[in-house]
């Protein structure tokens, strides 16, 4: 079914690039979606169809779905050639479903619109899942829509969702393309024509960064374009669910929200730091210019889109390592974004003050609350458990980028970038530059890490385990 879907989406790409009189990237897209098509109603006729599946086996049809829909993304890249050899049409399509946004094109402007397109497509359709995705729009598949979706949506996901299963993937998809139309029509009105609009609406409210020119956002230098992506890239980092229930004035909404009031101060003390770093060091000439760089570089970073209208490599070492904390943290759970998310951060710190508070008072009960509801202990060693989990992550990408060659900040940055579905990072990978130049040993390090990263590390893994399939 996710190839399905996947084939119809090279089909309405293909079906750009003959409006535009039929560009070079016709026939790759067109024979892409047939291949694709094929390979996804072969098992759809042949193998026995259940409405009973077990956790396990939810487990692999997820996972097997990102991996599959990676190496049919690929069809369109090798087919129509240019910078795209096996290694990179394998980084640039892993890249597109994990809204990483890292690239290895070094003319993006090169490709034809149908391509343009069509990586829009991967990262739009990953910004919410391939199989929670495929779930909402096509017809229902039994008591198997609930497991698939509860696998494929984190349990700190879940918590804004009173509803039932079939409703949430309903919200979902909603609340997305309303998003998308709404970001769509304000990039028009500011300046952009449709095309270009519609590619960076989707790059924004996947939190991607993928876009259609060489220097990003930083091409248009328009003040108004980058106020749009940035309150829509803001937007796109809180919890889908709230941002339904502010929409349809339900009582727990964005306004109520703790998580999303700790993001947005997380977001305006950050951008102020790095702007009084800049002003400070001369790097712009007045402060209101550099709160708009530092302003539009922070929500990119957080909400893990990507997207650049400067070279953060010139930027000071304060304003660097403000973004990687950004670059680690990133956005709210039930949104696009990757990273270790601000939810388990702000209940680290919550643990933290309650643990100094035990010390004080040995014999008192604390509970460690969000919006006022208790935490189980359950959620609580989950988080903790995560947050060291990616810190490893973070530190083993680390150690193989710089034993495969890469110097200390292209080593770090790459892996943090590419762990919590950034894209750009410092030295050799920052936001003017790409990926194009690593050996590919590295990029395929990377795309394990994007991979890990974007199925939140456990759901990937324990696929590697072989007493999990006793």
């Amino acid at each position: 079914m996710v190839l399905s879907v996947l084939a119809a989406f090279m089909l309405l790409s293909a079906g750009i690039s003959y409006l535009s009189n039929m560009d070079t990237g016709y026939y790759p897209l067109l024979m892409s979606s047939l291949l694709t098509l094929l390979l996804g109603c072969f098992p759809m006729i042949f193998v026995p169809r259940t409405d009973r599946i077990s956790t396990k086996e939810g487990y692999c049809i997820v996972v097997g779905a990102w991996i599959v829909s990676s190496i049919v993304g690929m069809f369109p890249y090798l087919m129509w050639g240019g910078e795209f050899s096996p290694m990179n049409a394998w980084f640039e399509s892993v890249s597109g479903f994990t809204t990483t946004g890292a690239s290895i094109l070094d003319n993006v402007e090169a490709l034809p619109r149908g391509l343009h397109f069509w990586r829009m497509a991967t990262c739009w359709v990953g910004g919410i899942g391939v199989v929670m995705f495929t779930l909402v729009i096509l017809p229902s598949i039994g008591k198997s829509k609930m497991m698939l979706s509860n696998v494929e949506l984190s349990s700190l996901a879940k918590d804004n969702f009173n509803y039932r299963t079939q409703t949430i993937v309903k919200i979902i998809l909603s609340v997305y393309i309303g998003l998308t139309a709404v970001t769509t029509l304000l990039l028009k009105l500011g300046g952009m024509c449709w095309f270009d609009a519609l590619c960076y609406a989707m790059s924004t409210c996947s939190t991607c960064g993928f876009g259609t020119k060489n220097t990003s956002v930083a091409f248009f230098d328009s003040a108004v374009i980058e106020s749009v992506l940035i309150v829509g890239m803001a937007v796109a980092g809180i919890h889908f669910g709230l941002i339904y229930a502010t929409v349809t004035r339900k009582q727990n909404n964005i306004f109520r929200s703790e998580v999303t009031r700790f993001y947005l101060w997380t977001i305006a003390i950050a951008a102020i730091l790095i702007a009084l770093s800049l002003r400070k060091a001369d790097v712009y000439p007045s402060t209101l210019t550099s709160l708009r760089y530092a302003l539009f570089q922070t929500v990119s970073c957080i909400t893990t889109t990507g997207f650049a209208i400067a070279d953060c490599n010139t930027w000071t070492s304060f304003a660097m390592l403000i973004l990687i904390f950004c670059s680690i943290v990133c956005a709210c759970a039930g949104s696009t974004s990757g990273g270790l998310k601000i939810d388990r951060l702000l209940l680290a710190v919550k643990m933290m003050r309650n643990r100094l508070r035990m010390q004080q008072h040995p014999n008192a009960i604390f509970r460690t609350k969000v919006d006022g509801i208790p935490q189980d202990k359950d959620m609580l060693n989950t988080v903790m458990v995560y947050t060291v989990a990616f810190m490893m992550l973070i530190l083993a990408g680390t150690f193989t980028n710089t034993l495969l060659g890469a110097d200390l900040m292209t080593g770090f940055s790459s892996a943090v970038a590419c762990a919590g579905n950034v894209g750009p990072g410092f030295g050799e990978v920052g936001s003017m530059d790409n990926y194009a130049a690593l050996p590919s040993a590295m990029k395929l390090n990377l795309t394990f890490l994007m991979l890990l990263g974007r199925l939140e590390i456990f759901g990937l893994i324990q696929l590697f385990f072989i007493r999990w399939w006793r």
